[in-house]
Parts: C-alpha cells; sequence; structure tokens
C-alpha cells in the first residue's frame, strides 16, 4: 500500500479538472483507482445541479427514503492539502 498525501476527514482544493478551484472534504480513498471521494462544501446552486442527487430507498436506516446529493470523484493527484491555519504563522 502506498502513502498517500491526503486521508479521510482532511480539507482538500480540486488543482485539476472539471472541479477546478472547489474546496472539498475527503470522504473516501479509493486505493486500486487511485481516486478520492470528495464532499463539496459552499458550491453553487449551478455546480450542486451539475452533481445531481440521488434517491434512496426505504429502509430501516431511512424509514422514510429521501434524496441526498451525490459525491465527487478524482483522481488524487487532482487535489492538494489545503494549508492549516498553524503552518502559515
Amino acid at each position: 500500500m502506498r502513502k498517500l498525501h491526503v486521508k479521510a476527514g482532511d480539507e482538500v482544493t480540486v488543482i485539476s479538472g472539471k472541479w477546478k478551484g472547489e474546496d472539498a472534504k475527503v470522504k473516501a480513498i479509493l486505493n486500486k483507482k487511485d481516486r478520492v471521494v470528495l464532499e463539496m462544501t459552499g458550491l453553487s446552486a449551478e455546480k450542486k445541479k451539475q452533481i445531481g442527487v440521488r434517491t434512496l430507498k426505504k429502509s430501516q436506516q431511512n424509514p422514510n427514503g429521501g434524496i441526498v446529493d451525490r459525491s465527487v470523484s478524482v483522481h488524487i493527484s487532482n487535489v492538494k492539502q489545503k494549508e492549516s491555519k498553524k503552518a502559515k504563522q
């Protein structure tokens, strides 16, 4: 297993591709495909519409079903970790 520059829970910025310049939080890492699943933050309504939504069936965890936002998957080389406030000082 390779050592990666990000891990689940890190705040990142997308540096290349369709979502360039957007801030996100890493939800999961897909090691076999060298990709990260991102939860996008602070998106405009237009960008949210591009991602789309997904419907959930009724289940024990979701007794009423529902609609949830989809996640974005990008290659790991297209993200960089955000600088922390302590590192700047």
